[in-house]
């Protein structure tokens, strides 16, 4: 019994602090969520077609309505793609999971909303790197974000083309 109170405490601790390798074995430096080098995989944001209230500064989403990803800096919402026309694009319809459907990274507990909230004050998102995904992602969905490594810029793919953010 005493041994699965310390093995309990144990993984408890680690969840709070711990970092997560995607598709590799460790996490690089002191990036809380980290994906492996040379992927043709992204981050899809989340589509919302009412940008949330509530937001805390740095979240990043997919306006359904503009068809533009935003970023929430101060109380205004950035673009971080081109605004324009992007009509072909297509996007999810399913309805969201009811329920506290969310994961907290880096903290046991956050008051930030989010379905996946990252919190750390001393680490950070480490984006998937991805080596010209204009070229290598063959089927790239709305709201896909990712770091080239070849333009050393973070690229964003707003439906029907790539942005790129130095």
């Amino acid at each position: 019994m005493k041994k699965i109170i310390i093995i309990t405490g144990l993984l408890c601790a680690m969840v709070t602090s711990a970092q997560t390798a995607i598709d590799k074995n460790q996490a690089d430096g002191d990036g809380i969520l980290d994906f492996a080098a040379n992927t043709t995989k992204g981050i899809l944001l989340p589509i919302v077609e009412t940008l949330p209230a509530d937001a805390v500064g740095g979240t990043i989403l997919m306006d359904k309505n503009d068809r533009v990803v935003k970023m929430k800096v101060g109380a205004e919402w950035t673009p971080l793609s081109d605004a324009g026309s992007v009509d072909g694009a297509v996007f999810n319809t399913n309805e969201e999971i009811p329920g506290q459907n969310r994961i907290i990274m880096g903290a046991s507990e956050t008051a930030a909303p989010g379905v996946l909230v990252l919190e750390s004050s001393d680490k950070a998102l480490i984006l998937p790197k991805v080596a010209n995904p204009h070229i290598n992602v063959k089927s790239p969905y709305p709201g896909m974000v990712c770091y080239d490594t070849v333009s050393k810029n973070m690229a964003v793919f707003d439906g029907l083309k790539w942005s790129y953010w130095k």
